[in-house]
């Protein structure tokens, strides 16, 4: 049986951006009606902003999900959301104040193929890459309460995500609750690195010494 060559990339011409556009109609749009436009989603001009990366995953080179990160996002984004802290376990403005954070959205893989990990597992890794390389300290994301599909189990349990806050509103079109997770990178990567997890091997195969040493303790 031939296996399947999956690669990921970062989106960085307008036939990238016409294909990850065709992965949310398919996900965000006709899928879970989040969005009215995929094309409002990804805009021309993101492919020459500094502050954001979309990344794109091919399984045998056909379009198959997509990532996209922003980098600083603006404690006013935040404050409207009206966080509700677990725990106490998060001061939001002194999170954002203090950290160099890299906030995730977009995640999604196209739902014939959602039962291959190493979709999801491919498109962090090119993104935790650039993320680290640029100096951040911190992944944000949210997910949904609701979702039957939520990436949910896989931040937690694979890469090490704390749910830290809970909110009701977001840039969506979803009723359900939207929980806020955190991941200290550095604190991933010696938790991975020591337990000897397959996420620590694959998230770092390509790294060189520099890139190491950024995280080491």
């Amino acid at each position: 049986m031939r296996r399947s060559r999956v690669t990921a990339e970062r989106v960085v011409d307008d036939s990238g951006r016409s294909a990850a556009i065709e992965v949310l109609r398919h996900t965000y749009q006709l899928e879970k009606h989040w969005i009215a436009d995929p094309q409002q989603q990804f805009a021309p001009d993101d492919l020459t902003r500094a502050e954001i990366s979309w990344f794109m995953v091919r399984e045998n080179g056909a379009p198959a999900g997509v990532l996209r990160v922003l980098y600083d996002p603006p404690l006013a984004l935040y404050a409207k959301y009206g966080f509700r802290p677990i725990h106490a376990a998060l001061d939001v403005e002194s999170f954002v104040r203090h950290n160099k954070i890299a906030e995730i959205g977009r995640f999604a893989v196209l739902p014939d193929q959602r039962g291959h990990m190493v979709l999801a597992a491919e498109l962090m890794r090119v993104a935790t890459a650039e993320v680290v390389a640029r100096g951040y300290t911190h992944f944000v994301t949210d997910v949904f309460e609701d979702d039957p599909h939520s990436p949910y189990g896989f931040h937690t349990r694979v890469m090490g995500f704390h749910a830290v806050a809970t909110h009701d509103f977001g840039e969506l079109q979803c009723a359900s609750r939207r929980i806020t997770m955190v991941l200290d990178l550095r604190a991933a990567y010696s938790r991975l690195k020591a337990s000897g997890n397959w996420m620590y091997r694959y998230l770092t195969c390509e790294w060189d010494a520099h890139m190491h040493a950024r995280l080491a303790a």
